[in-house]
């Protein structure tokens, strides 16, 4: 069964749901609701604040670290990272 997994970039939080759909509601700042796939954008859990977002990073400097790398490359790796196999 494939479901989706959804990573804070600001916190580390991940969260697995059955629907992108429910991610949002639940108050997750994702793509195709917000932004796009594979676009620089916040990707934020419903705790986070955009403030602490690489999207955000970039917009006041361009000093980068090891974590925003990271999160750069999950997000040009978009729409298919977030699909994972689950057995039940």
């Amino acid at each position: 069964m494939k479901k989706y997994k959804y990573i804070c970039e600001v916190c580390g939080k991940e969260q697995i749901y059955d629907d992108p759909e429910q991610a949002y509601i639940d108050g997750w700042d994702i793509p195709p609701y917000m932004g796009q796939y594979g676009i620089l954008s916040p990707r934020t859990c419903p705790n986070c604040t955009i403030d602490r977002t690489v999207w955000w990073k970039i917009q006041q400097s361009d000093d980068l670290n090891a974590h925003d790398i990271e999160v750069i490359e999950r997000i040009k790796q978009e729409p298919g990272i977030f699909e994972i196999e689950v057995d039940e």
